[in-house]
């Protein structure tokens, strides 16, 4: 839409441009027309009759008469033929300004498509145009580079998650042969050494599935299969599922809303967007925390807030939604995921025609999902 407005301004623009220069030519032909009207009389009709005379070697009296007869009595048809004559002269002279400025605006756009670096530049009378692809550069340039650094975030991200699966699958491999070769091994020496391989594996199908989720977001498709959504049993249920990663670091979820709390919507797609959000909360919290979860209707719209204790710096506050972007950027650690699930809640709440933002103020991370209530 605001491309098809932008294009009718652009014909707008240039169809008023020729049609002023046709205009000030045709005045210009007009006057010119009417001054050598007036200039073939009296002394510029002397002059002509004059060289009427030394061409023809005729006397005065009858050059008179040829200026008479084929010039003076004829002067109409000559200034109409003089006057279409100096139109089209000129007006070849108007197209080759006005196609002029398609070959600037030509220009523009290739040097827009060889992404050169340089401002564009365009004559003062395609100002407009030359601001408007300025603007697209800048905005293209802005977008190249935020898809490198996406791109430049997953490839090390694959490279990292590919050296911290070659640690757990070690140990993995060991310890079953060490079980597979050692038959007589006490039995409470078996269960450690199963244990310690049990949670190994685990490790390793968590970094498996940060695989997955990294190749998967680029290539889903996230249809919506809206209905009505009871808000308030919906964090009520992702808290109870969150317990054990909650009573293992001391922490809680309290949930603050109306039971009658409802929304219409995609309830497998949003309780993805709370769960991401609440094991974010959960991995940078401190123990002991309690994560808040507020849920209210306000001016027709379903606001909800998730808040937990911890400090986000501006700076990461602004990148967190990012793909691939984590808070933690180690290496290897327990909580550093494939950075994709903030990015993922992002993207669903847009779906559903929501904002989401992220502030941190008071010693509190506060995540803010802003829903319109009417869809």
């Amino acid at each position: 839409m605001k491309n098809s407005i932008f294009e009718k301004k652009i014909y707008k623009k240039l169809i008023e441009k020729i049609f002023y220069q046709s205009l000030a030519i045709l005045m210009i032909a007009v006057i010119s027309v009417a001054i050598l009207r007036s200039a073939g009389r009296g002394y510029v009709g002397n002059i002509i009759t004059s060289f009427i005379s030394k061409i023809t070697g005729a006397d005065w009296e009858q050059s008179s008469y040829y200026y008479y007869e084929y010039i003076r009595f004829n002067i109409d048809t000559i200034m109409m033929i003089t006057s279409i004559i100096f139109f089209i002269i000129l007006f070849r002279f108007s197209l080759s300004w006005f196609t002029r400025y398609f070959d600037e605006i030509v220009e523009g756009v290739d040097k827009l498509a060889r992404e050169e670096q340089n401002p564009i530049v365009m004559c003062p009378e395609l100002g407009f145009m030359q601001e408007k692809l300025n603007q697209v550069k800048d905005e293209l340039g802005k977008r190249e580079n935020a898809r490198m650094e996406a791109e430049k975030r997953k490839n090390d991200l694959v490279v990292y998650l590919a050296h911290d699966i070659k640690t757990p699958l070690t140990s993995v491999i060991g310890y079953l042969n060490l079980l597979e070769e050692t038959l007589e091994l006490p039995l409470s020496q078996k269960q450690k050494y199963v244990h310690i391989t049990l949670e190994k594996a685990y490790r390793l199908e968590k970094l498996i599935n940060e695989f997955f989720e990294i190749t998967r977001y680029n290539l889903e498709s996230i249809p919506l299969n809206k209905e009505n959504i009871d808000l308030y049993y919906m964090f009520i249920q992702i808290a109870d599922e969150a317990y054990p990663a909650l009573i293992a670091s001391d922490k809680k979820v309290e949930v603050h809303a109306a039971e009658d709390l409802t929304f219409y919507g995609d309830s497998d797609k949003l309780a993805r967007v709370f769960n991401n959000i609440i094991k974010n909360a959960i991995s940078y919290s401190k123990p002991g925390s309690t994560i808040d979860i507020y849920g209210e209707v306000q001016n027709e719209n379903v606001i909800i807030r998730i808040e937990n204790p911890g400090i986000i710096p501006k700076e990461q506050l602004d990148l967190i939604f990012e793909k691939f972007y984590r808070l933690d950027s180690a290496r290897s650690t327990s909580t550093g995921g494939a950075g994709l699930g903030l990015a993922i809640a992002k993207d669903i709440v847009k779906l559903h025609g929501g904002t989401i933002e992220a502030d941190c103020e008071n010693g509190k991370i506060i995540f803010k999902i802003t829903f319109p209530d009417k869809q």
